[in-house]
């Protein structure tokens, strides 16, 4: 019987301190990757008072020793923070993570549909995923001009760029990611 039998399931073993260090490491290597937002994106990550005025704080410190102690305290802080969802906001904003290219590649895939042949389907299924939007005239419109474009082979895609940032503006307010 090894000392592992008693315990019924995983979640009841204890961490071993090697375990603990690099899920505190982890939290810190987060609160690094926080501070290298832009003031605008740290604005739209959901997190407590008690972080953002730790991130204030950390524009004012200008020493290396008192930057580490800070990225400790942070991490300390971000222990009782919804990490997880910190997480997944923060790789949105990465344009090397999967995450973002997927949401990339979701909103241009929802763009093409919205111009194609079945655009007043598409169209009305996108309202109903979005009962609370209020610039329906400005998306009937440059959907409207994104599919002259196309028809008259213009190599100008000003207006699919504008119906583009449309709907990741919209996305983005959806999930969260807007103000």
């Amino acid at each position: 019987m090894t000392d592992f039998d008693q315990f019924e399931n995983e979640e009841d073993i204890p961490k071993s301190k090697t375990q603990i260090k690099r899920e505190v490491e982890a939290l810190q290597d987060l609160g690094k990757t926080l501070l290298g937002l832009s003031k605008n994106q740290l604005k739209k990550v959901t997190m407590s008072d008690t972080l953002r005025e730790a991130f204030a704080e950390a524009d004012r410190i200008k020493q290396r020793e008192a930057m580490r102690r800070h990225l400790q305290y942070i991490g300390k802080i971000m222990r009782t923070e919804d990490h997880e969802t910190i997480s997944q906001q923060v790789a949105l904003f990465d344009t090397t993570s999967a995450a973002y290219n997927k949401l990339f590649h979701q909103l241009e895939h929802k763009r093409d549909a919205l111009i194609g042949e079945n655009s007043k389907e598409e169209l009305s299924k996108y309202l109903d995923e979005h009962p609370n939007l209020e610039e329906i005239q400005l998306l009937r419109q440059l959907i409207r001009q994104s599919q002259k474009e196309v028809e008259n082979g213009n190599k100008s895609n000003t207006n699919r760029k504008k119906l583009f940032k449309l709907i990741r503006e919209i996305e983005e307010t959806k999930l969260g990611l807007r103000g």
